[in-house]
């Protein structure tokens, strides 16, 4: 994943944010991320990715797992997730309903 693309489908958090907010502010535990936008305070989806970033945050090492997805897979991950009842976006958040929504989350 890119440092633009989303993190945090529910309060349109990017990586970019994610990163900048664990240089500036130097979190000491990985929930403090929340504090970046609201990230993981949604359907709780991007709560493990939240934990890898600041992973690589702490250790100055990239984290495999968020090199290897793709965002249209994180979106068709997130979008299963949804759908599965696993997590509920907040009122007036914009879920990923389909894969055929492009990476921002929203309708071509």
């Amino acid at each position: 994943m890119n440092l633009d693309d989303k993190i945090c489908y529910c309060f349109h958090v990017t990586r970019r944010k994610l990163v900048n907010f664990c240089r500036r502010r130097r979190p000491r535990v990985a929930s403090q991320l929340s504090e970046c936008g609201g990230a993981g305070t949604g359907c709780g989806w991007c709560v493990p990715f939240l934990r890898m970033i600041f992973l690589e945050w702490q250790s100055g090492e990239s984290v495999r797992e968020l090199e290897q997805i793709s965002p249209e897979e994180y979106a068709q991950r997130r979008a299963a997730y949804i759908r599965a009842g696993r997590g509920q976006p907040p009122l007036g958040a914009k879920p990923v309903s389909s894969a055929s929504e492009n990476i921002q989350g929203q309708a071509p």
